[in-house]
């Protein structure tokens, strides 16, 4: 069996804990002894156990023995530092595992490259860049996180199928289908962060929460430059933390915070330093069409997730447009088309049947 079979168990179990373990990354472990797997583990969740220790711990008793003539596989290289919990390289030094088969070198800076050092100081061998760019794809958000420091920058909208995101007068329109917004909503469980704009949250009054999938609410961010939003609006509720990012005051009230920044044309820069600072991996950007088209023009987005619904507007406001950009995938969700971009000039490339 060659070293991608394993290697792809591993991301398969890595994504078990999707939206669960950041600011951490995703990753899975594989012990194998003889082609035979005989332990595998994963990071559940942000300061549980790491999967290189989930991997040991679930070894029969009977195979034990084994683990100093295994091989453990595992996507992202063995942490180096003392955190919330210990170094997985030294633990696997202790453990005597023969040899260790990674897909990425970590980016943080307090492991890079270190944890492999230690593993071949510890007189453990190593064999790296296993699935490369599919591990790339998995942890796509925390690569760009350290690499680019800034958030992974998700846009998303919905559109009519002929090319228009609202009607005129701004109206809310329900233009995709169920299974759609149950997946919108699984999506929301996975991201770090969801943002709308000004327009969007004053005739929307959504609530920007995760209400028809379980999991993790993503922190709310709203535009709202003059502090405009009635305090009567879903944003305010304090159900989830919300960023109020206005240019007037900088106060925390309760999950509600006031963020102060300046409106001019590095608002944009100037929120992701602010994001990147509070460790926010990622964000999906859900509306409305000038927020959307800001993020274009400027280039900072990482992937575009379009939907569009059976429905026909006379007239309407035109939904956002990626110049030269071609769809990675298409697929149909019900009655809806769901097309997905990944931008030209991100470095994480989608992998062909890979999860997004």
């Amino acid at each position: 069996m060659g070293h991608e079979i394993f290697m792809q168990r591993c991301l398969e179990l890595a994504q078990m804990a999707k939206g669960n373990t950041a600011p951490n990354p995703m990753v899975g472990a594989v012990l194998v002894h003889n082609e035979r797997t005989i332990g595998e583990g994963w990071h559940h969740y942000y300061g549980a156990d790491h999967a290189e220790v989930n991997c040991l711990k679930n070894v029969a008793e009977a195979d034990k023995h084994l683990i100093p003539e295994s091989t453990m596989y595992v996507n992202l290289e063995p942490c180096a530092h003392y955190g919330i919990t210990p170094p997985c390289a030294v633990r696997l030094v202790g453990e005597k595992v023969k040899k260790v088969i990674v897909a990425n070198i970590d980016p943080f800076e307090k492991v890079s490259g270190m944890g492999l050092e230690i593993l071949t100081q510890g007189e453990v061998a190593i064999k790296t860049g296993v699935l490369e760019q599919e591990g790339l794809w998995v942890n796509r958000r925390f690569f760009c996180f350290h690499r680019q420091k800034r958030p992974y920058i998700i846009l998303k909208w919905a559109q009519t199928n002929n090319g228009f995101i609202a009607p005129s007068d701004k109206s809310r329109l329900q233009i995709t289908c169920n299974d759609s917004r149950k997946l919108v909503h699984k999506w929301r469980t996975e991201e770090a962060a969801i943002m709308v704009g000004t327009t969007t949250a004053l005739n929307d009054n959504p609530q920007l929460t995760a209400r028809l999938h379980e999991g993790k609410q993503p922190l709310r961010i709203v535009l709202d430059r003059k502090l405009r939003l009635p305090h009567t609006h879903h944003v305010f509720d304090n159900s989830a933390a919300t960023w109020i990012i206005n240019e007037r005051q900088e106060m925390l009230n309760g999950n509600i915070h006031s963020v102060q920044l300046t409106f001019d044309d590095t608002l944009l820069t100037q929120l992701m330093n602010r994001l990147y600072a509070a460790k926010i991996l990622s964000v999906i950007v859900e509306g409305g069409a000038v927020l959307l088209n800001s993020f274009i023009r400027m280039g900072l987005w990482d992937e575009a997730r379009i939907f569009t619904g059976d429905v026909f507007l006379h007239d309407g406001i035109s939904a956002p447009h990626l110049e030269n950009e071609d769809p990675a995938f298409t697929t149909d969700k019900g009655s809806d088309s769901l097309q997905v971009f990944v931008n030209k000039n991100c470095a994480y490339h989608y992998i062909k049947g890979m999860e997004l």
